[in-house]
């Protein structure tokens, strides 16, 4: 039996192993999911920041609320922050709205166009006397017994 250097083994298996792990780092995917992970946190700090400064303190306006993310009530020591909620609420719907019309739409809008097939080759052919259809390769109408013109083939 030969001698095996377990340590040269092992040190083989460790760079090999790092080697994949770095393949697996450097695809595409990964880096592009790590990108819109990133900027998905900085617009959402955008849009909550709309919200709370901006929408929430125009609604509270309205209402006549001087801190409408405050707002809510108590039931046996309880509180519920129905101001928060509302916050939350619109901060979700605003950023559904920009993903659906500037996300959903246009991925949608380009799979349909790249999806579109060429038309088919008819398989059928009007029959002139009583305009059922009938084979292109027919010779006669089915329907009316008609002749038709020669099939061309």
């Amino acid at each position: 039996m030969k001698n095996v250097n377990v340590d040269k083994l092992r040190t083989v298996h460790k760079s090999w192993m790092v080697q994949e792990f770095k393949q697996f780092l450097l695809r595409g995917n990964v880096i592009d999911l790590a990108v819109a992970v990133v900027i998905g946190a900085a617009f959402t700090a955008v849009v909550n920041s709309v919200v709370a400064d901006l929408i929430t303190p125009l609604l509270a306006a309205i209402g006549g609320q001087p801190d409408f993310g405050e707002m809510g009530f108590t039931i046996n020591n309880s509180l519920f922050k129905v101001g928060a909620f509302i916050n939350a609420l619109i901060s979700f719907l605003i950023i559904a709205l920009v993903l659906f019309f500037l996300v959903i739409k246009p991925v949608n809008y380009m799979i349909q166009r790249s999806r579109q097939e060429p038309p088919l080759d008819p398989t059928t052919k009007a029959c002139p006397y009583c305009l059922n259809d009938v084979p292109l390769a027919a010779t006669r109408c089915g329907f009316c017994t008609s002749e038709l013109a020669e099939a061309a083939v």
